[in-house]
Parts: C-alpha cells; structure tokens; sequence
C-alpha cells in the first residue's frame, strides 16, 4: 500500500482516484473553452466583423485556431482513455493526461488573451486595450500558475517544498 500522500490505497486504486479528479478538473475547463470557441466561431457572421483591419482579423484567426487546439487537447483525453480501457495503462494515462491539461489550460489562456485584446481593440481605443490585456494576463498568471506553485513551496516534504 502506497502512502505518499497520507493515503492507504493501492497503485491502481491510486490512479483511480486521480484519473476521476482529472476528469472533474477537465468538465470544468472544457465547459468555458466550449462557451468561448462557439463565441468565437460566431464572431465571423456579425456585421462588425466585416469592419475589422489586417490585424484585428489576424487577432481573430490566432483566437479561433488557439481556441481550437486548446479544444483538441483537453478532448484528447477523453480518446486516449478510450484507446487504452483496459490495458492497465491508467497510472501512465494520469500522468501523460496531467500534462496534456497543462498544455490545454496554457492554450485556452492564450485564447482568452487573444479575445479579450481583439473586444477591447473593438470597444476602446488600443493602449487602454493592450493596458487591459496584460492586467488580465497577469491575473491569470497569479491565480492559474503561481498561487498553485506558492502552495507546493510550502508543502513539507513535497519535491519543491521545504
């Protein structure tokens, strides 16, 4: 029984576990990277869009190709699970899914940012929308990347941690 995290479980028992709080982790980023591509997908129809310079519809493109591969990430999972049922790959799955979830979560952050300087382009002028821009970015940084590394620090006994 392995009990590196306090707990008394099993390898396969332990993976497991991880895989179905993964999976909960992935509903809720896929839901908001689902609700920001279909936004984004229905932007070219408007007549707004027709109004759009060389670089703001550049800004659309990378936001819509960004948004699509932050979508093919965080879905592979689901493939890559169906792929190996069964074949008692699960510990090697969680750990590869981990990664994959990082790299979706990255993508959908450069989404976010892409749309959010290609509204605010729209709906003010461009250093109020590049000021705006990169405050949101770095509110993401502090709350998607660096509180979550601030509290391994300080995990005793963890690879980081004191």
């Amino acid at each position: 029984m392995g009990e590196q995290d306090g707990r008394r479980e099993r390898a396969d028992e332990r993976a497991d576990r991880r895989w179905n709080e993964l999976l909960q982790e992935v509903r809720v980023v896929q839901t908001g990277a689902q609700v920001l591509f279909g936004f984004l997908l229905s932007v070219v129809f408007t007549p707004k869009f027709d109004t759009l310079g060389d670089f703001d519809n550049g800004l659309y493109v990378a936001a819509v190709v960004l948004g699509a591969a932050s979508m093919g990430v965080l879905v592979s999972m689901v493939s890559l699970h169906r792929a190996v049922a069964g074949q008692h790959l699960k510990p090697r799955l969680v750990h590869l899914a981990n990664h994959l979830l990082t790299v979706g979560v990255g993508l959908l952050a450069c989404t976010i940012g892409c749309s959010l300087l290609l509204l605010l382009r729209v709906a003010t002028d461009t250093v109020t929308a590049a000021v705006l821009t990169t405050l949101a970015a770095v509110w993401f940084l502090c709350w998607w990347l660096v509180l979550p590394l601030v509290l391994r620090l300080r995990v005793p006994g963890s690879p980081t941690g004191k």
